[in-house]
């Protein structure tokens, strides 16, 4: 079994009159590169945020490394490395001093080599001696995810690491991610509204819109092209959803937003589930195929909506 590493449950934020996460419950198993996908001002960097003790829950409870964040705190950042945003590194210190000096900060006394294997890691060993004012902004990233992993964390925390960033740029941070995921074996939390990117690095996926979890599951079958999404509406929802429960569809609901029910089969399924809707005596207003994901993620995180979930 799968040890976790993170167990979020029932995670809730709240500034004043604004719920930034509501009641959210997520887990990350070990090994994972777990994409956590949401459209701007979704909820994952407040999210993140806590995970890392930067802000406190309103209510809900972190676990990492089966222990709980608020009591063990200490103990278990040690063994997490962030990237929140741009990294904060000091402009006029060569990429060398620079990981030399968080390293220190970390309680770590590092040797050359360690401190130029790191930089070989993120592909900056040939520029080790300029000064980080003269990179470029994903040099700056490589170097930002350089000093996080400088203590060898189990679990790294990316926050939007593409944000800003030219398409070599994303790209030198895709593979580093795959890097650290395949041949270091680390755990990778990273965050982005960005599917494209995290179609490319994650083995599981999470998107939350409004601070809520709309769909969390295996990237393979999220992101599996011969899946569709398909999206009815009818002449009275209610009936339709109560119908599609008791039914063998059930298990292909995704979720049912104000005007559409939505789910999730096989292109060449289409015929029986029109054919079952109309058995039912569901009234049909439309049946829409929507082709990927993308479509998908825009559906169900775009405009004014309600969801109910029901994947895990």
């Amino acid at each position: 079994m799968m040890q976790q590493i993170v167990q979020v449950k029932g995670l809730t934020k709240q500034f004043k009159n604004l719920t930034a996460v509501n009641n959210l419950s997520f887990s990350v198993n070990e090994g994972d590169v777990y994409g956590f996908l949401g459209q701007n001002g979704a909820g994952k960097s407040t999210s993140i945020r806590m995970m890392l003790t930067l802000i406190e829950p309103t209510s809900g409870q972190i676990e990492l490394f089966g222990m709980d964040l608020a009591r063990h705190r200490r103990e278990i950042l040690r063994n997490v490395g962030a990237v929140i945003e741009k990294p904060d590194v000091y402009k006029y210190l060569s990429a060398y001093e620079n990981l030399e000096l968080f390293a220190r900060l970390s309680g770590i006394k590092p040797t050359k080599k360690l401190l130029m294997d790191q930089l070989e890691m993120v592909g900056l060993a040939n520029r080790a001696n300029d000064r980080v004012k003269t990179f470029s902004q994903g040099m700056k990233q490589r170097l930002g995810i350089g000093i996080a992993l400088v203590h060898n964390p189990q679990l790294i925390v990316l926050d939007e690491p593409t944000n800003g960033l030219d398409p070599q740029g994303i790209a030198d941070i895709r593979n580093l991610i795959l890097h650290l995921s395949r041949d270091l074996k680390k755990t990778i939390v990273v965050s982005s509204h960005l599917l494209s990117e995290i179609e490319q690095v994650a083995t599981r996926v999470l998107i939350i819109d409004k601070g809520q979890k709309l769909v969390e599951g295996n990237a393979a079958e999220l992101f599996d092209p011969a899946q569709t999404i398909v999206e009815l509406q009818t002449m009275d929802n209610a009936f339709a959803l109560e119908q599609l429960k008791a039914s063998p569809w059930s298990s292909y609901l995704q979720a049912q937003r104000n005007t559409a029910i939505l789910l999730k089969l096989n292109r060449t399924e289409i015929p029986s589930l029109h054919t079952d809707l109309a058995a039912m005596q569901i009234q049909l207003l439309s049946l829409q195929p929507r082709h990927s994901l993308e479509d998908y993620f825009l559906q169900i995180t775009s405009g004014n909506q309600h969801v109910d979930t029901y994947t895990n």
